[in-house]
């Protein structure tokens, strides 16, 4: 009796739907088969992460280097004196491409700072390269109204290409002790991102 009753509510579905039971299947199969390929592909965009912590040796596709070792520079300082990135072999360097005119740069600057009082006796020294143009006579009462305490340069366009381009700033580059960079950051990076990159290098 009971599988009689069965038989007649699936004819009575397959007249509603006008499907037959292996029909349904196939789409039912359909559905979650769709359902999986969704999923993987909403998991599997933007892998990369959006903001920090990032892992010690993270670098980021769009600041990777063809080449290790940072390329050298010697460039004008705001005190006018040249600064030559290879004399600070020996130190572990931050590199931050930055402009007075960048919101982001402003509210990481103090961070920098910070760590310049905290690492800086222990062998850490801080390059601000200033990409500021036609704000260039704004950096020095910048650095002051910041209390900036690690040199700042002036970039140039040989610099940038030289370092990827610099797409965005703040862009920001660890060079370890040896002169090879081991980490690149594009955008306001944490301070403890920085932190666990100096604890392991020096």
């Amino acid at each position: 009796m009971a599988q009689k009753n069965n038989r007649n509510n699936a004819g009575k579905i397959e007249q509603k739907t006008g499907l037959t039971k292996k029909q349904r299947g196939y789409i039912y199969t359909g559905i979650f088969i769709g359902l999986v390929v969704l999923l993987f592909i909403f998991n599997n965009t933007n892998s990369e992460p959006q903001q920090g912590p990032y892992p010690p040796n993270y670098v980021p596709a769009d600041v990777q280097q063809k080449t290790v070792l940072a390329p050298d520079f010697m460039l004008p300082t705001t005190d006018g004196k040249t600064l030559k990135l290879s004399d600070l072999k020996g130190k572990v360097v931050i590199i931050d491409f930055w402009a007075t005119w960048c919101p982001p740069c402003r509210k990481g600057i103090p961070d920098l700072v910070d760590l310049k009082k905290k690492f800086g006796k222990k062998g850490l020294e801080i390059v601000g390269v200033s990409v500021d143009q036609d704000t260039k006579d704004q950096v020095v009462p910048f650095m002051k109204e910041y209390g900036i305490n690690y040199p700042i340069v002036y970039g140039n366009t040989n610099v940038y290409r030289a370092y990827g381009g610099i797409e965005a700033i703040p862009t920001t580059f660890i060079v370890d002790k040896t002169g090879k960079i081991v980490a690149g950051y594009q955008g306001l990076t944490s301070k403890s991102v920085y932190e666990a990159h100096i604890n392991k290098l020096l």
